[in-house]
C-alpha cells in the first residue's frame, strides 16, 4: 500500500511532466535572441511598453481603479464611432457583434441596415464581417430587403481599420511610461 506522501509526490511529479509536455519543453518568452541581455534593459522596456508594474510610483494616486470596459478595445470603439449617426438596434460587446437599426437620411422610400461582427480583437483585415442591408419600400408595408451591393461595406471597412489602428497608437503612446528607476545593488551583476 502506497503512503499519502508517495501518492502525493507522484502527483506532483506526473503533473509536472505533463505541464512540460504541453510547453513544448520551452517557456513561453523563453527564446534569449529575442530578449535583452542586461535585466536592467529588459526592465525597462517592458515598463515603458506597459507590461510590468510599479510599486510606490511617486506622483501615483493610490485611490481608485483601472476598469477594462468595451472602450479599451479600438476596434470597437472605432466602429462605434464610424456609425455613430446610425441608431443602434443590438450591440453586444461579449458577443461581438453591433446591429443598427434601420436608417434612411431622408424622407425617401429607401433605408440601410448595417450589422458588424467581431472575428477578433486584434487589428487586421479580417477582424470584422461586415453586412449591409438595403430596404425599400412602395408603401409602409410593402417592402423589399436584399443585401446592400456596392462599395459601401469595403469602405466601412476601410473607415474603422483606419480609425482603430489611430485609437491603438494613441493608447500605446498614453501608456508609454520611460523608467527612470534603478534596480536595487544587491539585483546587479
Amino acid at each position: 500500500m502506497l503512503s499519502f506522501k508517495t501518492i502525493k509526490t507522484l502527483f506532483t511529479l506526473i503533473f509536472s511532466f505533463t505541464l512540460l509536455i504541453s510547453c513544448g519543453g520551452k517557456l513561453p518568452g523563453g527564446d534569449a535572441r529575442k530578449n535583452l541581455p542586461d535585466p536592467r534593459e529588459r526592465v525597462k522596456k517592458n515598463l515603458e511598453e506597459g507590461r510590468g508594474f510599479r510599486l510606490n510610483d511617486v506622483g501615483k494616486s493610490s485611490r481608485g481603479g483601472t476598469f477594462e470596459f468595451a472602450s479599451s478595445n479600438e476596434l470597437w470603439r472605432a466602429s462605434l464611432d464610424t456609425i455613430d449617426f446610425m441608431p443602434l438596434a443590438s450591440v453586444n460587446y461579449s458577443g461581438g457583434i453591433i446591429i443598427t437599426d434601420w436608417y434612411s437620411s431622408n424622407s425617401s422610400n429607401e433605408s440601410i441596415k448595417i450589422s458588424i461582427r467581431f472575428l477578433t480583437n486584434e487589428i487586421r483585415s479580417d477582424a470584422l464581417d461586415i453586412k449591409a442591408f438595403n430596404r425599400k419600400c412602395e408603401t409602409s408595408f410593402n417592402c423589399k430587403t436584399s443585401e446592400y451591393k456596392g462599395d459601401l461595406v469595403s469602405e466601412l471597412k476601410s473607415k474603422i481599420l483606419k480609425t482603430a489602428t489611430i485609437y491603438e497608437k494613441q493608447k500605446k503612446d498614453k501608456n508609454f511610461k520611460p523608467y527612470l528607476g534603478k534596480m536595487p545593488e544587491s539585483n546587479r551583476n
